[in-house]
């Protein structure tokens, strides 16, 4: 045998040997997650009405990319002035001359948002759900008002997204209940129901939990006539419907499924149809994994550095109140716009929020 040969097989066996460790670390370190099994069903392919066409997300114009980073979602004052919040806990508003001013600060990460009263933002404060200090009211002065931080003494988990109904009452989302920020991808893994759509009524205060065991409960929108309420199950790839009024009031039922990425944001449109964000595309090596519960806790005990990274990709979808999507939206490089997590209309064009990117989409649509 060659001084080469002999050269390679060591090095073989050393990579061998290394490996062998590393397995054997990886098979004893506790897993930080309890997951279960889950077998989604196939994704949809991108043809018909998800069909990527123009790549129409492409020509959106991003505002704010210089000064804003992370406007998970956005707010559209009656006066045409964009709020947003972004990863550093500010609340910030974007000046007629393209200045952004800072107007607050949440102490928090600040999620979504939604104008107390009218919804308009013309008299009202911008009402928050911050992942961390809970559901927040700011006035324009800057003064921040903590409205619910628990539900039954039991803090929320991750205060994720709201909207309003024409009688003032809140419907918000508390996303899991088990992780908070930064362990969103734990909760991802342990594909347990652990979030919760929740109401709070400004006449006195009250917090009331109207579901329980969705899945990452995500964004929310009231219907126009305040007789339902939608929410985002992020990791079941869906949005839960839950009727308010009427013969059905109190039942649940799933408007659409089997969603072709994970649905972040939702809001109803100025002709009652319904925006949902896509952070991204389904994931297949994700769905694969899912079925094995072993695989997925063995996954969460590496570094996070060492997890599968999100496909960079622009998605918008519009349905209707029976869950038909009506048109999709498209960056498919994800160059452009990516990891959508809101999207808000506003006399024909639509606003994008993302959680960690720079700056805010205003797409024409019209």
């Amino acid at each position: 045998m060659t001084r080469q040969r002999m050269a390679r097989n060591k090095s073989l066996a050393i990579f061998v040997a290394g490996l062998a460790v590393v397995l054997g670390i990886v098979l004893v370190i506790p897993s930080p997650v309890d997951p279960t099994a889950w077998s989604p069903p196939a994704a949809p392919p991108l043809d018909g009405v998800l069909a990527v066409g123009e790549d129409a997300l492409t020509g959106c114009q991003i505002l704010g990319a210089d000064d804003v980073e992370g406007p998970e979602d956005v707010a559209i004052g009656s006066d045409g002035q964009i709020w947003a919040g972004t990863i550093d806990g500010r609340i910030v508003r974007f000046l007629p001359g393209g200045e952004v001013e800072s107007v607050a600060e949440t102490s928090g990460r600040p999620l979504g948002l939604a104008w107390e009263g009218d919804g308009t933002g013309g008299d009202g404060r911008l009402l928050i759900a911050d992942a961390v200090t809970g559901l927040l009211a700011v006035a324009a002065d800057g003064t921040v008002e903590t409205l619910a931080r628990d539900f039954a003494g039991e803090p929320f988990g991750l205060a994720d997204d709201l909207d309003v109904a024409a009688d003032g009452r809140v419907y918000f989302s508390d996303a899991s209940r088990r992780w908070g920020l930064g362990e969103i991808l734990y909760d991802l893994l342990e594909a347990r129901p652990q979030g919760s759509l929740l109401r709070y009524d400004p006449a006195n205060g009250r917090t009331e939990r109207l579901l329980d065991d969705l899945y990452f409960a995500n964004g929310v929108a009231v219907a126009a006539d305040d007789s339902f309420v939608l929410v985002n199950e992020t990791y079941r790839y869906r949005v839960t419907r839950l009727w308010l009024e009427g013969e059905r009031a109190g039942e649940r039922e799933i408007l659409i499924d089997n969603l072709p990425g994970f649905p972040d944001g939702i809001s109803r449109s100025p002709r009652g149809t319904f925006w949902i964000a896509m952070f991204t595309v389904r994931n297949q090596a994700l769905d694969r994994l899912h079925p094995h519960a072993f695989l997925k806790a063995r996954l969460a005990a590496l570094p996070a550095f060492l997890w599968p990274r999100p496909q960079p990709y622009g998605l918008v979808l519009e349905i209707d109140a029976d869950g038909r999507v009506l048109r999709s939206l498209h960056d498919s490089t994800g160059g452009h716009v990516a990891q959508a997590t809101s999207a808000e209309e506003v006399d024909g064009a639509l606003y994008l929020g993302t959680l960690e990117r720079h700056g805010v989409a205003r797409c024409r649509i019209q």
